[in-house]
């Protein structure tokens, strides 16, 4: 008979940011070992708070299935001497098998016998078998950080408790570090009290009794409809980011929204300071009005009922009015540090010891855009704009503010700059030269602040893999994957005319002018060719099939904007009905053109009308052809060469190629190399698959 599984470990409070992965880790595992064990069983629920981690698995079978298995071993020929007595290679299957010889049969498949063995294994009791599976899930965890208690030989995220293990209502004995599975869980901490267990089915109502709410997905429901009726009864818009609404479920097991207030004149700061201190340090929700602008007001979520709110609203405006004074205080002292000695501040500060200081990576940076800006050809006034933006994108760096909350660096840099009198532009792009900071961020909306940007990144990866620090595998300590797709976003959401090996040789100048490489330039040139080809791959395949992707790289991608537009435009084509014949007719170009000797087609030697009419309608599209790819034209670029499918059939099928008159069999090759050279400045269409 079925019976419900469960397993609870209770904790001291664990950190919120580990609890998902270790929630869904227990449900992983515990599936796997049931699946492992050949046992039966339905549904799969898991439970976390702070202080608990559980699973239930609904009709766990009450043994194992039985097996019934032939397992296929050597052929006769092999598992037969000459004398017919039995190989070592058929005694070795034997032994691995844990079986005796006298058990073979001999059966055929595909017209060879091959050696079986029949083997049989009933089920064991689940119950016989479950202790030891808990405890095996239990030591096979892991976890970012790990705490060691006592005296114990055992690691955990945090110490162990209580363990409720029931399957139906029988306690499965385990015990570890001390602590001994029974069928008493705890309730909330200052609320509840000890709770028994008498079925697995009834977990997580027993636990609602003790002011727990176990269920994940029904506590975040709780906390959303609580800050909507919020904002919806006082005419609020409420931020509430995902990042910061994860976090604070796994700090309640009871949640109760609440709000407070702030004085007003906490308001002159800029809105991100406050906002920034309210989640960083409280786990706050601001509250905005409908233009966005910040209230004052707060809320957040307590950890138990709706008792005493007052109080407790109370008790959180006093510990935030003590943040905010603090953060009044840092931003009104950094202003009265200049911009000039906060760059000489940043001549203390080293950026890597190999590369030198952030006031060295300033000047790299300055350099960077100042022939950036010459490559793209901008006018005086951005060109300007780039210079003083780049000697002053960091200076920020240095203030308490930013050295308070790092994430508002450039934030604060704006704003400073700002009231310091710097030209509006170079504030904007103060700010915009992070962007972007994470998958999915903008990109700078300006040219100069998109510049510097570019400057300020490549400066970095040019720079590490310049003395080595190249990443592999899933090692980034610096975050150059990410800067680098940052730079290729801006590319291409700006449409930069800037091919990547002129940005590659701008940085190792700059860092060839400053300091001595260790490493050849042509071995950083081609890390960094193959790193950012990667990185286009990424960008291409959130949307583009595999093959595709790989058939316009291998075409180049010198220009990002360019390769990308392919790809899009090739994707859209190999989803049409006729585009297959058109490559079957560029495959055959190309088949053949590998065996051209001659670089130049003679024209006085095309004597087949066919090859005449190809000569032509190839010489009339590749001007037109060029100019669509130096224009980016993906779609007339495509459109032209695909214009050239008839041409090339009829070809085909009038002309021998492989002419007994050697000159003749020259020009004809040297005609479909050139095609072919045409065709693979698009893409390699060989590497497209078809279904």
């Amino acid at each position: 008979m079925a019976k419900d599984l469960l397993f609870e470990i209770g904790l001291e409070e664990m950190p919120a940011r580990f609890i998902r992965g270790a929630m869904e880790q227990l449900k992983d595992r515990t599936v796997k070992w049931l699946d492992e064990q050949l046992i039966r069983h339905g549904e799969v629920a898991v439970y976390a708070t702070p202080r608990r981690l559980a699973v239930l698995v609904k009709e766990v079978a009450d043994k194992q299935e039985d097996v019934h298995e032939e397992v296929k071993g050597p052929s006769r020929k092999i598992a037969l001497d000459e004398n017919g007595q039995w190989s070592k290679a058929a005694l070795g299957f034997a032994r691995s098998q844990g079986a005796d010889p006298e058990q073979f049969t001999f059966k055929e498949l595909g017209g060879t016998e091959y050696v079986y063995i029949s083997k049989s294994r009933n089920g064991v009791e689940t119950s016989s078998i479950v202790a030891e599976g808990l405890l095996s899930i239990l030591h096979a965890m892991n976890f970012p950080k790990n705490m060691r208690w006592a005296s114990y030989d055992f690691k955990f995220v945090r110490p162990i408790r209580w363990i409720v293990a029931l399957l139906g209502s029988e306690i499965i004995d385990i015990e570890i570090t001390g602590v001994k599975s029974g069928n008493v869980t705890r309730g909330h901490r200052f609320l509840g009290g000890e709770i028994v267990i008498g079925q697995p089915a009834d977990y997580v109502e027993a636990l609602r009794s003790g002011y727990v709410i176990a269920d994940v997905n029904e506590r975040k429901e709780m906390i959303v409809q609580q800050i909507n009726s919020l904002a919806k009864a006082q005419g609020w818009n409420i931020s509430v980011k995902d990042d910061l609404l994860e976090e604070v479920l796994f700090l309640v097991e009871t949640p109760t929204v609440l709000y407070g207030t702030f004085e007003e004149s906490f308001l002159h700061i800029p809105q991100e300071v406050l906002i920034t201190s309210m989640r960083e340090h409280q786990r706050y929700f601001p509250v905005l009005n409908d233009q966005g602008e910040l209230l004052p007001y707060f809320v957040t979520v307590r950890n138990g009922n709706a008792e005493h709110l007052e109080l407790i609203a109370r008790g959180n405006e006093k510990v935030l009015r003590a943040r905010l004074s603090d953060a009044k205080f840092f931003y009104e002292e950094d202003q009265k540090l200049a911009i000039k000695d906060a760059l000489s501040k940043l001549e203390s500060i080293v950026f890597h010891e190999e590369l030198g200081t952030v006031g060295d990576k300033v000047r790299r940076i300055r350099r960077n855009a100042e022939k950036l800006s010459a490559v793209l050809k901008t006018d005086a006034g951005t060109t300007e704009a780039v210079n003083r933006t780049a000697e002053i994108c960091k200076f920020d760096l240095v203030t308490q503010m930013v050295y308070e909350f790092p994430e508002l660096q450039g934030v604060m840099g704006e704003d400073y700059a700002r009231k310091a009198g710097e030209p509006e532009a170079a504030a904007k792009a103060i700010f915009e030269h992070y962007q972007p900071r994470f998958a999915g961020d903008a990109v700078p909306a300006s040219e100069v602040g998109s510049i510097v940007s570019i400057a300020d990144k490549i400066d970095t990866i040019a720079g590490c893999f310049s003395i080595g620090i190249v990443p592999t595998g899933s090692q980034d300590p610096y975050g150059l994957r990410r800067q680098a797709a940052g730079i290729v976003q801006i590319i291409l959401e700006h449409k930069l005319s800037l091919a990547l090996p002129v940005l590659f040789d701008i940085a190792l100048e700059t860092h060839e002018h400053f300091h001595e490489l260790k490493r050849t330039k042509d071995e950083i040139l081609k890390d960094l060719t193959d790193f950012f080809g990667l990185r286009i791959k990424k960008t291409l395949s959130d949307h583009v099939r595999y093959d595709v992707v790989d058939a316009v790289i291998s075409a180049g991608y010198d220009d990002v904007v360019s390769v990308v537009s392919r790809g899009e435009t090739l994707m859209a084509a190999v989803k049409q009905d006729d585009f297959k014949t058109t490559v079957e007719s560029f495959g055959r170009v190309s088949n053949l053109a590998a065996k051209a000797s001659a670089e130049k087609v003679r024209s006085d030697l095309l004597n087949d009308p066919a090859e005449s009419q190809l000569y032509e309608a190839w010489k009339s599209v590749t001007a037109a052809y060029r100019e669509a790819l130096e224009q980016r034209d993906a779609a007339q670029a495509l459109k032209l060469i695909s214009g050239l499918k008839e041409s090339i059939t009829l070809f085909f099928d009038k002309v021998m190629v492989m002419a007994e008159d050697e000159t003749v069999r020259a020009n004809r090759l040297a005609l479909l190399k050139a095609i072919d050279e045409e065709l693979s400045m698009f893409a390699d269409f060989s590497k497209l698959v078809w279904a």
